[in-house]
């Protein structure tokens, strides 16, 4: 088994991963029982740091529509098909 394919494997699947708490953590926010929870600030910490950058340059639509995770998440998934792309090809 070639080496690079196993890490476009490996690569695909941990962004697929953070794609499913990136999207949990979207979520959480329609809930804040669940938000201010211990998960709740495990996810923040995790998912806040990428997303982050988006909200610098993305305002909310009317003052209260957060379109920044729709972006981060097309960002991330672009990413990872030209990151796996890229392996494949040079592997």
């Amino acid at each position: 088994m070639n080496y690079l394919y196993l890490v476009a494997v490996i690569i695909s699947k941990a962004i697929s991963i953070y794609s499913w708490i990136l999207m949990i953590y979207v979520l959480m926010s329609w809930v804040p029982s669940i938000q201010n929870s211990q998960i709740g600030y495990l996810f923040a910490r995790v998912c806040e740091p990428y997303l982050s950058p988006f909200r610098r340059f993305i305002p909310p639509l009317g003052g209260v529509l957060d379109l920044s995770p729709v972006i981060a998440f097309l960002v991330l998934q672009f990413a990872s098909r030209g990151i796996i792309q890229i392996l494949l090809t040079f592997g």
